[in-house]
């Protein structure tokens, strides 16, 4: 794979410059969701255990290189303490990491204040680099979800410091690898979500590498009118219409098999328990003017299933329909626990990402029955993309 993990390095006695991604929601000074912070507990511990001292470099919304105390990460401290049950400080400045203070240093951890306070992160200055380098003898990154930043903390630091890739960034490239570069055959992906335009690099790199395609969503609508479906009110991006084609030929080339809705749930109104009734899907479908596609249909559920009993590696990005709303998450709840219940028997590799899947495996309750969800997004789709991500090669040498 060509990059190192914490257990290729020796840590005894070293200063441990950990690169994590605990950017987390916070309302009213309170962490409402830890997830992040959570993954980020194996390497710190793992870190401590081998002798290393850990000193976190995180970012924390989007401060433009300017101190902006509403973007503190002493929001975070409590949180961050209780995951991992050890003494965490917080260091305010650079200046004071560098001094190394008493108090400091008689904590387990250390956390440098917002790194985004700085001009030269997001610019990825080399003197800043530098800088942080300075504070550390080992750099491990275990923020796969800023991997794709070229910035001073996930591309330039690891320039002046041996280097390694930390559990959580482990655990991604080899879940992301497993899925994409190498993976079991035959191998399918659910593409979903509103848009074709924001995925039009996804599909085009996975068409070339899958057997199996399932489009849907709002993007499914796209592909069905560039066939001739006339779908009335539903949600299409006209603009994109020649995109879907290329696509679909790009994938009959290649010899991946599209699977496109047959059927779905069609209302007037988009709102929980709308009324809706089930119409077939193809190129001769004409919606009345205020009739939507909401969700794949019951034809359309049965021959995903059908497709998936015959997969061994399943990536997926992006739900089926309005899933936010019942009952048009129907076809999203039944495609994840048919995936889950096969991924749960052996029988299937299933790695998912996005904030929207994230959210929709959780809603139908199969989070953790898949092999593995990156809580990464642009990221995650980049690498999907096929993009070669800054800082993961910069941890390749």
């Amino acid at each position: 794979m060509g990059w190192k993990s914490l257990d290729d390095m020796d840590l005894h006695g070293k200063r441990v410059l950990v690169r994590v991604d605990i950017n987390v929601p916070v309302e009213k000074g309170q962490v409402t969701d830890a997830t992040r912070i959570e993954r980020i507990v194996p390497t710190v511990h793992d870190i401590l255990a081998k002798g290393g001292s850990p000193i976190l470099l995180a970012h924390f919304g989007r401060p433009k290189g300017k101190v902006n105390l509403d973007m503190s990460l002493r929001q975070v401290v409590p949180a961050l303490r209780h995951a991992l049950m050890r003494s965490v400080a917080l260091v305010e400045t650079l200046e004071a990491a560098e001094k190394m203070t008493a108090e400091v240093a008689a904590a387990e951890v250390e956390l440098i204040e917002n790194i985004r306070f700085h001009a030269g992160e997001e610019a990825n200055d080399p003197e800043f680099a530098q800088r942080l380098a300075k504070l550390g003898d080992v750099y491990c990154n275990d923020a796969f979800s800023a991997a794709h930043r070229a910035h001073a903390s996930t591309e330039g630091i690891a320039k002046y410091l041996p280097s390694c890739a930390g559990r959580l960034m482990q655990a991604e490239l080899s879940a992301l690898e497993s899925a994409l570069s190498k993976p079991e055959r035959p191998v399918g992906a659910v593409v979903g979500g509103a848009k074709v335009s924001t995925k039009i690099a996804l599909l085009e790199n996975l068409v070339n590498r899958l057997d199996v395609l399932v489009i849907g969503g709002g993007m499914a609508n796209t592909f069905l009118v560039a066939q001739g479906a006339q779908l009335g009110a539903s949600l299409c991006e006209m603009d994109y219409l020649d995109t879907a084609r290329d696509i679909m030929a790009q994938a009959a080339k290649a010899g991946c098999r599209v699977i496109l809705p047959v059927d779905g749930l069609v209302a007037t109104e988009f709102k929980s328990g709308a009324a809706h009734e089930v119409a077939l899907l193809g190129p001769d479908t004409v919606l009345d003017a205020d009739q939507m596609v909401l969700d794949a249909g019951p034809e359309t559920i049965k021959q995903i299933k059908i497709a998936f009993e015959g997969l061994k590696t399943l990536i997926w990005n992006g739900p089926m329909g309005a899933f936010e709303i019942a009952p048009f998450d129907t076809a999203t709840v039944a495609a994840a626990q048919c995936a889950a219940e096969r991924t749960r028997n052996g029988a299937l590799i299933s790695v998912a990402g996005g904030g929207d899947t994230v959210a929709a495996l959780n809603q139908a309750g199969v989070a953790d029955d898949f092999t593995y969800i990156s809580t990464a997004g642009g990221a995650f789709l980049e690498w999907m993309e096929g993009k070669t991500l800054p800082g993961v090669a910069a941890l390749i040498k």
